[in-house]
């Protein structure tokens, strides 16, 4: 055993956190501001699965799948969010030029009214006219 010290091995040792740390750790990681890996790393705690154990224990949220929660708690930069809204309102665009078909194909195979125009004043956003 001496050996293996002497050679700058360290023998792990089971450490005993205070109740008080533990809590302060699961509010970090509930509250987003470390993943359960990084606040393991930060802290020094050695057990693979001590702060998972910590968040089932002394948490308010369901930590059984612990990979959907880092994937949620990942802050997003503003580049990130425009890029997402962009994808988003592109997508959008795409559904409503679907329905829009659609509806005109119902409306020239049954011969209903659904595409017509509205007249100024029945819908509120389409009334407003420009001074």
């Amino acid at each position: 055993m001496k050996g293996k010290e002497e050679a700058g091995h360290s023998r792990r040792t089971r450490r005993d956190y205070p109740l008080g740390f533990k809590l302060a750790v699961v509010q970090q990681v509930e509250e987003g501001e470390l993943s359960y890996k990084q606040a393991q790393r930060h802290y020094g705690i050695q057990g693979r699965s001590t702060v998972l154990v910590w968040l089932r224990k002394h948490g308010r949220l369901d930590w059984r799948y612990p990979d959907i929660h880092t994937r949620m708690m990942k802050a997003e930069t503003p580049a990130q969010t425009i890029k997402r809204l962009e994808r988003e309102l592109s997508d959008e665009r795409l559904r409503n030029q679907v329905l829009e078909k659609a509806v005109q194909e119902i409306d020239r195979q049954l011969g209903t009214g659904f595409s017509k125009k509205l007249l100024p004043g029945q819908c509120g956003s389409s009334s407003k006219r420009k001074a």
